[in-house]
C-alpha cells in the first residue's frame, strides 16, 4: 500500500528545527513537502558549523538541516517581491497544509497569513509554530529551545535535589515536543477536513507542548496544589525504583511499584536473603522509612558485579521490571531499537553509510519511512515552477533576472 500521507502536499515556510522536524514527519509518512527558503542563504538552520563543540557537518553535509529536512524539495523565492508572494498563493490552491514558525504577525505583514491564503484555498490547513502561544502578552516574543525549557519549568525539574541550579536538557528537547504537536495538530485537522469539509488554522506551541510534556507534574500541582517531590538516588523514597551503578561502571534501572509483590524474590535473586525478614526493609512502610539505609546496601549489592551478569540474574529469578541505563551511544547498537526500527540503516547519496532516526510509530499496514536526504538550497525551484504550476521556462528565466527566485 501507498504512505498514509501520499497526496498531501505541504507547503513548509520554517526555520531552525521545531517547524521543520513537524513537516520532516509529515514527509515520512508520504506527504509531499516544499520547503520555501530565502534566495540566498535559505534556511539559517544549513549555515550551523558546529554544535555542542563538534563540526555540525559530515563530507559537507549538515547534520542538523540534514536530520530536520529530510524527504524534502526545497523552493527558494525573495519573498519581498509580490511576484514571489504570487508563486506562494499558486502553491496554496494545490497544496493541504502551510505551515510557518515566523515571529507573530510577519506571516500577515507579507500576505502570507491565514486570512490571505485560506482566501485562496478554503480548505487549506495552515499550521503556526510558536514559543508561547497565539494569545497573551508574550505570543509575539521570539523563542528557542533553551527560552521554551526554561519558561516551561522542565530546567527546575531536571535539577535534583530541589534548590540547585537549573539543568538544560541538550538535543532540542522543546523543539522536538513542538514538533510533535504540531504534526498531531495538522494531522487532526485533515481528519477533521475529510469529516466535515472545512479548512482551519492550527497552533501549537513551545511552551504548551512542554506543559503536555509534564502533564503529571503540572496536574499534581493544579490538584493538590504542590509540586512533584524531587530527589537524589540515594534518597528515593522506593528503593525498588531507582537505579543502581554496577561493578563495570555501567547502570541498571529498577521499576517496581508494587515492592511487597517482588521483594522476596529480589532479595533471593541478589544473593541478601537476610534482609527478606529484616524488619527495617520486610514491608513497604518500612522500606520507605528506612530508605536511604537500603539505597547503601542495594549499592554495595549491585556493585559486587557487573550489569551482564544482573540483567541475567534478575532474568533468572522472578518477573522483575528493570532495564540499563544507556548512552546515546548505546542506542544506534541496542537491539531492541534495531528490531523496531527506531534507528534505520540509510544509504545517504553524499556521506554514503549512515544511520538515522527512524519512525516512532509503526503502522502495520501503511507504514512510513524515514529514509530521505535534505534537499540542496533551490534544488527543486524550477520543476516546482514548471511541472506543478505550469510557468514556462521563459517565466523562469525572467523571475530569476528580476531575483524573484
Amino acid at each position: 500500500m501507498d504512505a498514509p500521507l501520499k497526496g498531501i502536499r505541504v507547503i513548509d515556510w520554517t526555520i531552525w528545527q521545531q517547524g521543520p522536524v513537524a513537516t520532516a514527519m509529515l514527509a515520512d509518512m508520504g506527504a509531499e513537502v516544499i520547503k520555501i527558503e530565502e534566495c540566498e542563504k535559505g534556511d539559517p538552520g544549513r549555515g550551523i558549523m558546529s554544535m555542542g563543540g563538534a563540526s555540525a557537518t559530515a563530507k559537507g553535509v549538515n547534520y542538523y538541516f540534514e536530520a530536520n529536512n529530510r524527504h524534502k524539495q526545497s523552493l527558494t523565492l525573495n519573498l519581498s517581491k509580490p511576484q514571489a508572494r504570487e508563486i506562494v498563493y499558486k502553491l496554496a490552491e494545490k497544496s493541504d497544509v502551510f505551515v510557518q514558525n515566523f515571529r507573530k504577525g510577519v506571516a500577515a505583514r507579507l500576505g502570507l497569513g491565514y486570512k490571505d491564503l485560506s482566501a485562496r484555498n478554503p480548505k487549506i490547513i495552515y499550521a503556526n509554530s510558536t514559543g508561547y502561544g497565539p494569545n497573551g502578552p508574550d505570543s509575539g516574543e521570539p523563542s528557542f529551545d533553551y527560552m521554551a525549557q526554561a519558561r516551561s519549568g522542565i530546567m527546575n525539574i531536571a535539577s535534583v535535589p530541589e534548590g540547585s541550579e537549573p539543568i538544560y536538557l541538550n538535543g532540542g528537547v522543546a523543539d522536538q515536543m513542538g514538533a510533535i504537536m504540531l504534526a498531531y495538530g495538522v494531522m487532526t485537522a485533515l481528519v477533521a477536513r475529510e469529516r466535515y469539509g472545512v479548512g482551519q488554522e492550527v497552533n501549537a506551541s513551545h511552551l504548551g507542548s512542554m506543559i503536555a510534556l509534564q502533564g503529571l507534574n503540572v496536574s499534581m500541582r493544579t490538584m493538590l496544589g504542590k509540586e512533584f517531590p524531587r530527589n537524589t538516588r540515594d534518597d528515593a523514597y522506593n528503593p525498588l525504583w531507582n537505579h543502581y551503578r554496577c561493578a563495570d561502571g555501567k547502570w541498571i534501572c529498577l521499576g517496581m511499584l508494587q515492592t511487597d509483590r517482588y521483594w522476596k524474590d529480589f532479595c533471593t535473586a541478589l544473593g541478601i536473603k537476610e534482609m527478606i525478614d529484616d524488619e527495617r526493609f520486610n514491608s513497604m512502610r518500612a522500606r520507605t522509612k528506612n530508605h536511604r539505609e537500603l539505597v547503601a546496601n542495594l549499592d554495595k549489592a549491585f556493585a559486587s558485579k557487573p550489569r551482564e551478569d544482573w540483567m541475567r540474574i534478575l532474568k533468572e529469578g522472578g518477573d522483575f521490571i528493570y532495564t540499563v541505563v544507556n548512552s546515546i551511544n548505546n542506542l544506534p547498537d541496542d537491539p531492541q531499537v534495531v528490531a523496531n526500527e527506531y534507528i534505520v540503516d540509510y544509504e545517504h547519496p553524499e556521506i554514503g553509510k549512515t544511520k538515522v532516526v527512524g519512525v516512532p510509530v509503526i503502522l502495520s499496514q501503511t507504514p512510513g519511512n524515514a529514509r530521505g536526504r535534505a534537499p540542496q538550497l533551490g534544488e527543486n525551484t524550477e520543476l516546482i515552477l514548471t511541472d506543478l504550476l505550469g510557468y514556462s521556462w521563459d517565466d523562469i528565466a525572467r523571475l530569476r533576472e528580476s531575483g524573484v527566485i
